[in-house]
This record gives C-alpha cells, structure tokens and sequence, in this order.
C-alpha cells in the first residue's frame, strides 16, 4: 500500500472527491420504503390465525411478519435494480437505516453498553458541529458515535463524519463509508454539510489521538490549527463538545511497530497484549462499558463573518473546546466504577 496521505483538517483547499457510480432513481412506495429490513421478532401474544378471517393478537403478529417480509423484499428489489437514492456525497439513507445501524447496534447496545447524556444539547434541527475526542487504536468511537446519535436525539437524527484520507484509500471500507454518510476530512465538505442543515462530527486528534500508547490514555492530543472551529463560524453553526469514556480500553496500545507501518503506508502499527500474538482473535475488542456525554453547545451565530479570519479567536475556540472536553473526560472516570461495568 502506497504511503496515505493524512491532510489536516483546516487545510482549506479544493478536494477531489471519488466519482458516485449509483443512479439515482424514483423513491420507493412509502409503504415498502418504511418497512426494515432487519427486524426484531415479535413477543408472543397468542395463537396465530389460520385463514384470512383468523382476529385477534395471534392474525396481528402475523400480518406485522407479512409487511416485514414485504419490505425486506422490497428493498433487496430495489438494490438489484439500483432504484434508490444517494446524496452528491454518496450517502445511501436507506441503507445506512435498514443495514448499517442495524449490523452496528448489538455492539453498541450488548458489547459496549453505552450510555448516553446530554443528547439535548444536539439541535432539534438546523447544522451543528460535534466535536469529540479521538481514540481506541481502531475507529469503533466514530461509528458508536454515530449510532448514539441516531438512536437517542428525538429527531433520530444522522451524523455524518469527517475521516482521514486513508479511510477511502482502503478498497469496501471506501464504499461503506461513503454509503454511511462519511466524507473527507477538508472544510470544504464540512461547510457545505453544516449549510445544508447536516450534523457534521469531527475528531480532531486525527491519529495522533487514536493511535497514541495506552499511558497517554484520556490525555487529549493537539487539536490542530482551529480548522473545524473556522468552519463552524462560517456556516453559522453551534459546536458541540462531546466527551468518550470506554474507548481507550478496547485495544490497550503498549507498542508501536513503526518499521512495519512505514512498509504498509499506514499511521501506526498497534501491538496490544492480544494482537498480533493470537492472530486473528486479537483483533476482538475488549467489552469495556462506554459512556458518551454531549456537553453545552458553544454559539457561533453572533460573530461577524470576518471573525473566521482572527487567528487569536480561533486559538480561544479551539482551546475552549478542547478544554470543555478533557474537564468532561475527567469527571466521567471519577464516576465511572470500572472499566468493564
């Protein structure tokens, strides 16, 4: 693999994003588009009917089964034929809902048993930018992040985050990202999510957070230049500072083979007390209990629109943020009983 190339967040500057290759057609029939693909079985409630005049609970849950099926059909039809939508970033909502959260939720609900608090703080509508800290070895808080946003703000509203140029340099992690709503990690892109209304999230550790050694763990890495903090007053919109607890436990990094991630092209080579001595079961994650906690939203709306170019500004926004963070980060391992519950 050719060596990636990590492009600062704040580097504000044209990017050439890969060529959406789905047309896109009509929407489905509402009835079919709302059916999921994956769906829980019912609770048992009684005998089902046998024939078209059966009543009662029993003829219900057999009809709900029926417009499961219906709809998992439905959407399989609709796949085949490439009847469905993607935005100009090659967002697939239909998957993304009926696929993706669903492969991502028993790890997120029985694995990682993440809590969340202050979902509120996250708009109701209209674009915010949430900005987290970044850790783990690989990037499971991104997609946990993702899936608690979704699932608990009342508006089951979708985040779409920044990744690093590596993320879509790696053949099928390309196109799922992609199809899960993520996007270069360059200002341009992120202003116009935010202007078209979008959650946006960044991690602005970039690899230095995510692959730090497990000493420094909870101990927040620079946030760069303030690019994220720029592009927010740009577009007007709040930035909400977002703190993660658990992630830093689920692979502890005690070394670093930088002799062979130079030979892979990649940003570090993790040596945990699992991998790569077990080889392939290395690679499970440790079942650490996660919190995520969304702290008060820091107001952009009231600045001029020159305020973007005052470096000195940026620098107090930047720090703000990232001090808002680690504070944050602190009092949930104060409260946190143990690492595993």
């Amino acid at each position: 693999m050719a060596d990636a190339k990590v492009i600062p967040f704040d580097e504000d500057r044209p990017r050439r994003r890969p060529p959406r290759r789905v047309r896109a057609l009509p929407a489905a029939e509402p009835e079919q588009a709302a059916q999921p693909l994956v769906a829980a079985v019912p609770e048992p409630s009684g005998a089902a009917g046998s024939g078209p005049a059966a009543s009662g609970p029993g003829s219900s849950a057999g009809e709900a089964w029926d417009r499961r099926i219906a709809g998992g059909l439905a959407f399989l039809r609709r796949r085949i034929t490439g009847e469905y939508e993607v935005d100009d970033f090659g967002y697939d909502k239909e998957l993304t809902d009926q696929v993706l959260m669903s492969l991502l939720r028993p790890l997120y609900d029985k694995y990682f048993r993440v809590e969340v608090k202050g979902i509120e703080n996250i708009p109701k509508e209209g674009g915010a930018l949430i900005v987290a800290n970044h850790s783990g070895t690989l990037p499971l808080d991104g997609l946990m992040l993702q899936v608690a946003v979704h699932d608990h703000h009342p508006a089951e509203r979708h985040l779409r985050l920044l990744a690093a140029d590596l993320v879509f340099m790696l053949p099928v992690v390309n196109e799922l990202a992609r199809k899960a709503g993520h996007t270069l990690a360059c200002a341009e892109d992120a202003q116009r999510l935010l202007e078209a209304g979008e959650l946006v999230g960044v991690m602005p550790e970039g690899f230095k957070g995510i692959g730090k050694p497990f000493g420094d763990r909870y101990k927040l890495q620079r946030f760069g230049r303030g690019g994220f903090v720029s592009t927010a007053l740009r577009a007007g919109t709040p930035i909400v500072p977002c703190s993660i607890v658990g992630a830093e436990e689920i692979y502890p990094m005690v070394g670093n083979a930088k002799t062979l991630a130079r030979l892979l092209g990649i940003p570090y080579f993790p040596i945990t007390p699992t991998f790569p001595w077990l080889g392939p079961l290395g690679a499970v994650p440790l079942p650490t209990k996660w919190t995520i906690q969304f702290g008060e939203p820091i107001e952009t709306a009231g600045y001029a629109a020159e305020a973007a170019e005052d470096p000195m500004l940026m620098f107090n926004l930047t720090d703000q943020v990232r001090e808002q963070i680690q504070h944050t980060l602190y009092k949930l391992l104060v409260q946190r009983r143990s690492v595993f519950f």
